[in-house]
């Protein structure tokens, strides 16, 4: 899991149920944003918390400039960049997806 600063970000094992009686291990993406963020813009939503056996960490700019081409400064200012979208669309009450492929 990661921590981006206005929560944290991570891929959880979970089992879907596909069949009666079976089920299929998928990895299941979730973000919780963190409780500051939500006591502040008053939201409500579910407790789900990522399972204490996996380690939250903070993003390692360095290793991600390592395996692209972009300079550590530019990809720590386009998560800032995102962070500051998604805190605005929070406080303005619009719905933001955001789709990784």
């Amino acid at each position: 899991a990661v921590d981006i600063g206005l929560g944290s970000f991570a891929v959880v094992p979970v089992h879907a149920n596909v069949a009666e009686g079976k089920v299929l291990p998928v990895e299941r993406p979730m973000f919780i944003l963190n409780k500051t963020l939500k006591m502040f813009y008053n939201l409500e939503g579910d407790e789900t918390k990522i399972p204490e056996e996996i380690p939250v960490v903070q993003p390692d700019f360095e290793a991600m400039a390592a395996h692209t081409h972009f300079r550590h400064e530019i990809l720590e200012q386009c998560v800032q960049e995102t962070l500051l979208y998604f805190a605005g669309a929070l406080r303005e009450n619009k719905e933001v997806e955001f789709t990784f492929r």
